[in-house]
């Protein structure tokens, strides 16, 4: 089983979304989060006055999926998340070792 988190634009939110339902993915966790990477923020202005965004928002997406959906699934979000344009995002991918339905007490990938 898989962890595949993915670090993206907040506009590309939905169109990932609808693409992950498509291929049969029923559940994620999303996240509204800040960070930067090699944008390193950016300066606003603001009645006259600049200000320093040292954190770009972002969102975060968490999908668990079975071994052999990762890839789909990644590329998936690799595909319709890309604009082309510098803080397009990140997808870090992890091994799980088990997980369980806190409801059913399923464990393994039924519990997915």
């Amino acid at each position: 089983m898989k962890k595949i988190e993915a670090i993206i634009k907040p506009f590309k939110l939905d169109e990932v979304k609808d693409a992950l339902n498509a291929i049969g993915i029923q559940g994620m966790t999303v996240t509204e989060v800040k960070g930067f990477g090699r944008q390193k923020g950016h300066v606003e202005l603001y009645r006259g006055a600049e200000y320093d965004i040292a954190f770009i928002p972002k969102v975060k997406i968490e999908v668990v999926v079975a071994d052999g959906m990762a890839d789909k699934v990644v590329s998936t979000i690799a595909e319709k998340a890309k604009t082309r344009k510098i803080g397009d995002g990140k997808i870090f991918i992890s091994t799980l070792e088990e997980i369980i339905r806190i409801r059913t007490g399923e464990k393994g990938e039924s519990a997915i």
